[in-house]
């Protein structure tokens, strides 16, 4: 979530049947350790379910009538709760996830306990934090909390507050003593570590939603990361004490990180937590849950670099997934499908912000796909681009069992063509092709597919190659019959085939490959290794033709290679082929290989 704007309203209350439920005993059906040494280990997957901040943040007419964020009730989240169990349960959505300010009445006044931890809001939760936890237990579903990093400033008390089970200390031990500040929002104290009170708080509050029965933790505001960084914003320290604390209830707790976690401490992530965002909120803050701008396009560029970070344990999370609500999502058809298909492909967690009691058709038919929902649940790894981030990509995965899943997206704000060609997967020839979202068997198709696309449409495929593999001839970036221009410079790279790598493109830097050669004149699709930090742009061009402008998507840091396959026209015989940064920073580069024979 994002700062909220401090104006919300009295909440309403429990729906009569929920009511019921609740004083019928419902409440006992399910205890706290309902789940505890049955459940699966967190995050085996991705994780699957519903959030309440998509509508809580939304202006859309109805969702919010008593003010700003009022949406969040125990009476809306149990609704969304039986509906999840009713419609969405049996494709694998399991969790209902409670956001920002359970805690919070209607001016956003906080409340805690006797022990500086946040207490619910008598309005917007009357039965209190167990007995909805109760609930989503007894529909067979599992309950998730939130929390912001950090000791909230208004649970300070002048330092007098006691830490539950820990005699002694009081909330003047757990903080630095200048009381700084900490989270994306400045909202609360920096916690000190280096004292033996603070592990005991996050341990006291651990207990406490242990107890309450919850499955899931959303850790939100952490740092690095949460548009800030600096020593104040380092909450790696947090998050291992989380982990700690979680351990020591006995409880699998599934720990999630939020929001635009730095990448530089991605291994922190990996070893203390079960998922991060890695971007910002998806949601506009508007009169949708989301649009299309802002940001679901964003993904595409930000979502490369994690990729290799994702797998059992630990998965990039890319937000809520609004695509089940038509008019209030703010999508078109063709978007609200390119969305679930980059979630899917990038094996994101699958957790929608939409009203679950008003899906229509087409959302269903999204959400309830098992043969997408499979790709992002099964065992193949995230899928990342293999062609240019251009406003045509196509992202792929190379699957366990040698097939491959194929995403072709159209960027464009118009209609047009997206081509996979195999020689960009790895291999030459046939391949038998199979439609995800419309369950069809397209058969046979040699060297490539190409699909026409409307405006941010998208296809999604498997591919089981029929073919051979395919033949290149390398050429290494730091090879002595080489041209560099400007800055450019060869450099050592662990990571590299050859050891080394030509760096420094930029303001003009360029790298010529000279005496490139093939036996036919055509267009060939290059495969380039490369290593960038961040998303960069170069222009690619061979002989005296004019060069190609193509923006190469993120390696996650300047250690780690990948490849994207770029088409280049050659004539037989001896070829060039530049890079060049032209005005602006371009990526190392370690190889390219050439295919023996021309796209077909």
């Amino acid at each position: 979530m994002r700062s909220p704007s401090y104006s919300v309203l009295p909440a309403r209350g429990l729906t009569a049947a929920v009511a019921l439920a609740l004083t019928a005993g419902l409440a006992t059906a399910a205890p706290a350790t309902a789940h505890t040494g049955t459940a699966p280990a967190p995050a085996a997957k991705p994780y699957m379910g519903w959030s309440s901040w998509s509508m809580q943040s939304s202006r859309y007419p109805g969702l919010n009538p008593d003010g700003d964020y009022s949406y969040l009730t125990e009476a809306n989240v149990l609704e969304q709760a039986d509906a999840l169990a009713a419609r969405l349960k049996p494709y694998g959505y399991t969790y209902v996830n409670i956001d920002s300010g359970w805690w919070r009445d209607k001016d956003w006044k906080p409340g805690f306990d006797a022990y500086a931890r946040q207490q619910a809001d008598p309005v917007r939760f009357p039965h209190g934090m167990k007995a909805v936890a109760d609930h989503i237990h007894g529909l067979g579903l599992r309950a998730g909390i939130y929390l912001p990093v950090g000791l909230e400033k208004e649970a300070y008390g002048d330092g007098k507050v006691p830490v539950r089970d820990a005699d002694g200390c009081t909330t003047a031990d757990i903080v630095y003593s200048d009381l700084r500040t900490t989270n994306g929002w400045d909202s609360a104290y920096k916690l000190d570590f280096a004292k033996p009170c603070t592990q005991k708080y996050i341990d006291s509050q651990a207990r406490m939603i242990a107890s309450w029965g919850y499955d899931f933790l959303k850790l939100d505001g952490v740092g690095p990361g949460s548009f800030k960084s600096g020593d104040n914003y380092d909450n790696v320290a947090d998050v291992a004490a989380w982990q700690k604390a979680i351990a020591a209830t006995g409880r699998p707790v599934h720990l999630e990180l939020s929001w635009s976690l730095d990448i530089g401490h991605a291994a922190d992530w990996k070893k203390y937590s079960h998922g991060w965002r890695v971007d910002t909120d998806v949601e506009c803050y508007c009169n949708t849950l989301v649009s299309w701008e802002n940001s679901v396009d964003d993904r595409f560029t930000d979502a490369p670099g994690w990729t290799r970070h994702a797998g059992p344990g630990g998965w990039n999370d890319l937000d809520s997934l609004d695509v089940g609500n038509g008019a209030m999502d703010g999508l078109t058809k063709s978007e609200r499908q390119t969305y679930a298909t980059l979630w899917a492909v990038a094996k994101s967690p699958l957790y929608t912000g939409d009203d679950l009691t008003r899906l229509d058709s087409y959302g269903v038919k999204l959400l309830t796909n098992r043969e997408v929902i499979a790709v992002d649940q099964g065992d193949s790894p995230p899928a990342r681009p293999v062609t240019p981030s251009d406003p045509q990509q196509v992202w792929a995965a190379k699957n366990p069992d040698g097939t491959y899943t194929v995403a072709l997206f159209n960027l464009a704000d118009a209609p047009a063509a997206v081509t996979a060609d195999f020689s960009a997967l790895g291999f030459t020839g046939k391949a038998s092709v199979r439609d995800l979202w419309n369950h069809e068997n397209l058969g046979t198709y040699k060297n490539k597919i190409t699909e026409a696309l409307p405006t941010h449409g998208s296809r999604l495929f498997t591919v089981t190659p029929r073919g051979g593999t395919l033949t290149t001839t390398g050429y290494e970036a730091e090879a002595a019959a080489n041209t560099l221009g400007g800055r450019a410079s060869v450099s050592d790279c662990s990571a590299c085939s050859g050891g080394k790598k030509v760096g420094d493109l930029y303001t003009g830097g360029t790298l010529r490959f000279n005496n490139v050669a093939v036996d036919r004149p055509g267009t060939y699709l290059i495969k380039v290794s490369y290593i960038s930090g961040d998303p960069r742009p170069v222009n690619v061009s061979a002989g005296s033709g004019a060069a190609t402008r193509h923006s190469f998507p993120s390696t996650g840091d300047w250690g780690t290679v990948e490849t994207v396959s770029v088409p280049v026209t050659l004539k037989a015989g001896s070829n060039t082929v530049t890079f060049d940064s032209g005005s602006d920073y371009a990526p190392d580069i370690d190889r390219i290989d050439v295919p023996s024979s021309p796209r077909q």
